[in-house]
């Protein structure tokens, strides 16, 4: 016979750690998303967002972002 937890076994008040790596990789993923799909020369010059964009070109569109 099996038996089943009631929902109130489970505390609902524990605290989730992060560790701190996870909101560095965490950071670091939404700044490279944002260089691969929006930077067009907000921060970075002509020539280098033109080099950035032409790098990451194909990785906009496969991301399903416009970029033309």
């Amino acid at each position: 016979m099996t038996t089943v937890a009631s929902a109130s076994a489970v505390p609902s008040d524990t605290a989730v750690s992060v560790p701190v790596w996870a909101w560095a990789l965490l950071a670091f993923a939404v700044f490279a998303l944002y260089f691969v799909s929006q930077e067009n020369g907000a921060l970075l010059s002509a020539p280098a967002a033109q080099m950035l964009h032409e790098l990451t070109h194909d990785a906009r569109h496969a991301l399903g972002v416009p970029c033309h």
